[in-house]
């Protein structure tokens, strides 16, 4: 029996996967690590807390699958996106890592739209926006020029794990579209954004497949682990690159709504040089050749996440959804924006915040928790009508994340899309994208295509209830008027949040 390991690097836990060659989940652990928030819209990690808890989660999938060594043929990694991780001369990191929440960085946007104009989205294919690499690594180079002059490359996040688990330094096209440094359609670190912003292109990490063989591993961390020295390593994606994979997006026109951390709307397409204009990100797919278009909410899952921590501390996720049913379509006329930490797709805006319109005095729990998670969906729809709109034929959507775990979530998005929802069998998000792109690296598929038909199973199909998917479109018009409509307040509001 042969196995390989997933490896998701999430923005609040790592998680790893064991997989056999029928893609059956035979074993998973996770562990959490914290954020770190020095202060209003700082949002930074300990990269060593990913390496610890890594090998944690790995010594006990190991331990608890039964699985011996020798079995594991591959191991490969999805990881948060974005993330800055600066390394010296010697491989140590000099400062944390700056994460793709935060958002620091509006003053390094503007100049390098102002320095590049045009050709910032004629090259890296998307807009100067606060959660991107390079913005993080101006900001360093301007607010602790010392460090940055230590500086002998940068790292994304999963590419930084991976290098303390090989020693191999190395990045992949997926992660490093999401940079602003790299040609996206050519597929190499753009010469012209690097001198323009005064970065020394050196600084970039080589580049590889995603399903490339990308190092061994290291034999101290066989011996912390349980693995066995030398197991092969392959590069691995982005963390929605591997969702997609993970859910089967991989031919042109297919799609799917992620609601995680963050939540995405993403729809496969083979063209890397399409332009929608910075209203869309446009990135390279960890399948070769390949790209796709996203939408992005911010604070998707989060913001349910805030909302329970905030409002509902002793009442489990579970019961929180249970109760979306206790209250009608449109929360007896109760809307929230899910604009926690700014917002991306399509309001591209790091001062705008949340908020709950039109609370009644009848509004209970039930309905808060209803208006939030349609918050969420409507803000997704918003990225689902911009690639509609842009020419993607978008006839249903495959649903994974926390979105996928409630029918009755599920069924929201069914009505409020106005469109068929298709829920997996054995959804396991990007973990599973990165066990099949070590599959598909250690040649147990000739393509991803054919390790997904193995790997992934389409189960229930949710369809949108006419009666409902209308009450939602008349809804969903007062929704897109929160944004225009309290922009100018939260913009008052900035400075009261230091």
């Amino acid at each position: 029996m042969g196995y390989v390991i997933g490896i998701d690097l999430g923005t609040s836990a790592v998680k790893a996967l064991l997989v056999d060659r029928s893609g059956r989940v035979c074993g998973e652990a996770s562990r959490p690590y914290p954020l770190l928030q020095e202060r209003a819209g700082y949002n930074e990690q300990d990269p060593e807390q990913w390496v610890s808890a890594t090998i944690e989660a790995l010594r006990e999938l190991i331990r608890n699958s039964g699985a011996f060594p020798e079995q594991v043929e591959g191991i490969s990694f999805s990881g948060q996106m974005h993330g800055l991780v600066l390394l010296d001369e010697n491989g140590k990191t000099l400062r944390n890592a700056i994460l793709w929440n935060d958002t620091r960085t509006t003053a390094q946007c503007r100049q390098i739209e102002a320095t590049l104009g045009d050709r910032l989205l004629a090259t890296a294919r998307n807009r100067a926006l606060e959660g991107f690499t390079l913005p993080k690594l101006l900001w360093v180079k301007q607010h602790e020029p010392e460090l940055y002059s230590r500086a002998k490359t940068f790292l994304l996040p999963k590419d930084y794990l991976r290098f303390r688990l090989t020693g191999q330094i190395a990045s992949e096209y997926s992660d490093a579209a999401g940079t602003l440094l790299l040609d996206v359609a050519s597929k190499n670190w753009s010469a012209e954004i690097a001198s323009a912003c005064g970065i020394d292109l050196a600084i970039c990490p080589p580049l590889v497949e995603s399903h490339a063989k990308a190092g061994t591993l290291l034999p101290e961390i066989a011996r912390e682990t349980g693995l066995s020295p030398g197991s092969p390593v392959f590069a691995g994606g982005a963390d929605n690159a591997c969702g997609a994979i993970g859910a089967g997006i991989l031919a042109e026109g297919d799609s799917m709504c992620s609601i995680g951390t963050s939540g995405v709307v993403l729809s496969c397409t083979a063209d890397g040089s399409s332009d929608y204009n910075g209203k869309l990100h446009l990135f390279n797919h960890a399948k070769e050749n390949a790209y796709y278009a996203m939408g992005v909410t911010l604070a998707a899952g989060y913001s349910l996440q805030w909302f329970k921590e905030t409002f509902a501390p002793d009442v489990s996720f579970g019961d929180l959804l249970k109760s979306l049913d206790e209250s009608e379509p449109g929360a007896r006329g109760l809307l929230f924006a899910p604009y926690l930490v700014g917002e991306r797709t399509p309001h591209a805006d790091a001062n705008i915040r949340a908020g709950f319109i039109g609370i009644d005095a009848a509004h209970r729990l039930p309905h808060f928790v209803r208006a939030v998670v349609e918050g969420i969906t409507f803000s997704l729809k918003e990225s689902l009508d911009l690639l509609e709109a842009a020419g993607h034929r978008i006839r249903s959507l495959v649903s994974i994340g926390g979105g996928a775990k409630s029918d009755s979530w599920l069924q929201i998005q069914a009505d409020l899309f106005d469109c068929e929802i298709v829920k997996l069998d054995n959804e396991q998000g990007p973990a599973m994208g990165a066990a099949m792109l070590a599959a598909y690296g250690c040649g147990w598929f000739p393509t991803l295509a054919a390790c997904a038909e193995t790997f992934v199973a389409r189960g229930g199909v949710f369809r949108p209830r006419r009666e409902f998917a209308d009450h939602y479109a008349r809804l969903y018009g007062i929704y897109r008027r929160i944004y225009a409509n309290t922009r100018e307040m939260n913009d008052a509001l900035s400075e009261f949040r230091a």
